[in-house]
């Protein structure tokens, strides 16, 4: 009974963060309740026990792709007005999907209380029971190729992050390595030869 309380109370916590991303006015915001969505999501998965999982979670997600978004935010210098025209365009759309999405999670909810054994709890583990080695084993042979073409793809999407960040701005003072390193002393320094004044 404890443990569903607290299942039902980290879900209302990862909804709640969850609207906080879309909804929030300020990206810097929603990345940071983008934050907080993916630890609610790693203690979940830990009550599945499935530790290995909510480590990499926080790891990769919260320490390294989110510090990423941080960055691609704060350089992009985001016109804030366009995001808000925008809004209205594809708010059909996004509705859409969200009734689609509420659909799937009331499907799962009926099928849940039918009894089928498909979405029954897992049984707990044995005490040597080690799912990084399980992961790893299915991860390495029967997936690697589709492994590989994710890493390829996280790859690519740092490259295109910073090819953003470089585009040209008006108003962006770049630097030109070739001319600071050919100017000469004459081409900075003026002498001026002045009489010396006595009090």
């Amino acid at each position: 009974m404890v443990l569903q309380v607290y299942f039902w109370a980290l879900a209302l916590l990862l909804l709640g963060a969850s609207l906080g991303v879309i909804t929030s006015r300020n990206p810097v915001f929603s990345a940071l309740w983008l934050v907080l969505a993916f630890v609610t999501s790693a203690v979940l998965w830990i009550l599945l026990e499935a530790e290995f999982l909510a480590i990499v979670l926080v790891l990769v997600y919260v320490g390294a792709v989110m510090v990423l978004f941080l960055f691609v935010i704060m350089m992009l210098d985001i016109d804030l007005d366009t995001l808000k025209k925008g809004f209205v365009r594809f708010a059909p759309v996004g509705a859409i999907v969200a009734f689609i999405i509420a659909i799937e999670l009331v499907t799962v909810f009926v099928i849940r209380s039918t009894g089928l054994p498909v979405l029954a709890n897992p049984p707990p583990h044995p005490a040597g029971y080690s799912n990084t080695k399980e992961l790893g084993a299915v991860l390495y042979t029967e997936h690697v190729y589709a492994f590989e073409l994710a890493s390829f793809l996280l790859l690519l999407a740092i490259v295109a992050a910073i090819t953003l960040t470089m585009r040209r701005r008006p108003g962006l003072k770049r630097q030109d390595i070739a001319r600071q390193v050919a100017v000469q002393a004459k081409d900075r320094v003026r002498l001026v030869s002045m009489p010396v004044e006595k009090d």
